[in-house]
């Protein structure tokens, strides 16, 4: 028996989870389908090595539609502080300076994912189907897309939302072209213990070889992101804990303090992949289904979170006016809330990126003069605060902590 959805979503990852619970509550049924769950977080586990700093806006899109108290009551670490350095030219941004009690949050994801799923599990319009596999998709113009389960199960959908990742299945079944290119660079991510407290600061700082980053932990704890060429980062990769923490006492700056173990190692390439459109009818992307971004400001979940929040909003709109929500002009009004703000933020930090990574001296000259500029004149460098926090641009009503349904 074919099971009829107003909108499928496939990918319960933290975005995929955001969309399912931004129409929470409406009138539309929703189905969620994901294929690995997360394991249950106890407080005694170590910190997972894959973590998020989540931004305002993040933060006011979680709790708008109620997952907030979820990650509140499992592990997070609030930051205050943000410094950005590199030889000749050092700035630090601090929340006190535009009233506000923290910058971001750094946040596993998995318990974002968590806290996700249990909140969408309270409406009775959501159905989250998990575990299980997909065995195909089924899509063609006019008519609903279709998806079969290996348990048989077979849902079509007026939309199919999209939000199985990078190497997005549904994308590529419905032959949403991407634009993509690998960076020179992989990112080596190791889960420390330190010698202080907890943190209020995470912070960069810029080599030729690539950055080098801090992000805080709850306790003594942290997660570093050491940026290299991928030869170098293997090799860092392969040394046992003990060898790998001598070098990275070497090689970090003093600010890390002293490091009193590695207690796990992962790593990553660099790449940037945007979809050539967001949505055709019936079908829409979100998340790293539409776009992969540069890593360096931590922006990938946040900008993601905000196409859930956009699209939720587009929707229920759409369907509070009598409109057919898979017709491809309703989509399209998602696709230019979100697709022209991800290409801005990917374009500004692969000119960040490129600026920093590199020797020459002209573009020296004006990477410091530019961080000269942002500690001293403080309209431009509360404006750039703003902008990492999410306050700034056109944000959906959720980023602005106000209710759609």
């Amino acid at each position: 028996m074919k099971e009829k959805f107003d909108v499928v979503v496939v990918g319960g990852g933290m975005v995929g989870a955001a969309v399912a619970c931004s129409l929470g509550g409406s009138s539309l049924k929703v189905a969620i389908i994901e294929s690995s769950p997360p394991l249950p977080f106890a407080p005694d586990q170590p910190h997972d090595l894959r973590v998020s700093a989540l931004s305002i806006a993040s933060k006011n899109i979680l709790e708008t539609v109620g997952a907030w108290e979820g990650v509140v009551n499992r592990r997070f670490c609030p930051f205050r502080r943000m410094r950005v350095w590199e030889a000749a030219g050092d700035t630090e941004f601090c929340s006190d300076a535009i009233d506000y009690p923290e910058l971001g949050y750094i946040v596993e994801n998995r318990v974002t994912q968590l806290a996700l799923l249990d909140r969408l599990q309270e409406f009775d319009n959501v159905e989250l189907i998990s575990p299980v596999s997909i065995k195909k998709i089924n899509y063609s113009v006019g008519k609903p897309g279709e998806v079969e389960l290996e348990n048989d199960r077979l849902l079509s959908a007026k939309v199919l939302v999209a939000a199985d990742g990078g190497q997005s299945r549904v994308r590529q079944t419905v032959g949403l072209g991407v634009t993509s290119w690998d960076y020179k660079q992989h990112a080596l991510v190791i889960y420390i213990e330190t010698a202080y407290g907890q943190q209020d600061i995470t912070w960069q700082r810029f080599l030729p070889s690539g950055p080098q980053a801090f992000l805080p932990l709850t306790g003594n704890y942290g997660s570093i992101v050491w940026y290299n060429s991928p030869d170098e980062v293997n090799r860092l990769k392969s040394l046992s804990f003990e060898v790998l923490k001598d070098e990275l006492i070497a090689a970090f700056p003093d600010c890390l303090g002293e490091v009193n173990s590695v207690l796990g190692v992962a790593s990553f390439p660099l790449k940037r992949q945007h979809a050539q459109e967001y949505v055709k009818p019936g079908v829409v992307l979100v998340g790293d289904a539409a776009h992969m971004i540069n890593p360096l400001a931590g922006q990938g979940v946040n900008i993601g979170l905000l196409d859930a929040a956009a699209l939720g909003e587009v929707l229920i709109d759409a369907a509070k006016k009598g409109l057919e929500i898979g017709d491809v002009t309703v989509l399209k009004r998602y696709e230019k809330l979100r697709r022209n703000e991800n290409l801005k933020m990917m374009t500004v930090m692969d000119i960040f990126y490129q600026a920093f990574s590199n020797d020459v001296l002209p573009v020296k000259l004006l990477r410091n003069l530019g961080l000269g500029l942002a500690e001293r004149i403080l309209p431009i460098k509360n404006k750039v605060m703003r902008n990492a926090m999410g306050l700034e641009g056109n944000l959906p009503k959720l980023a602005r902590g106000e209710r759609i349904v």
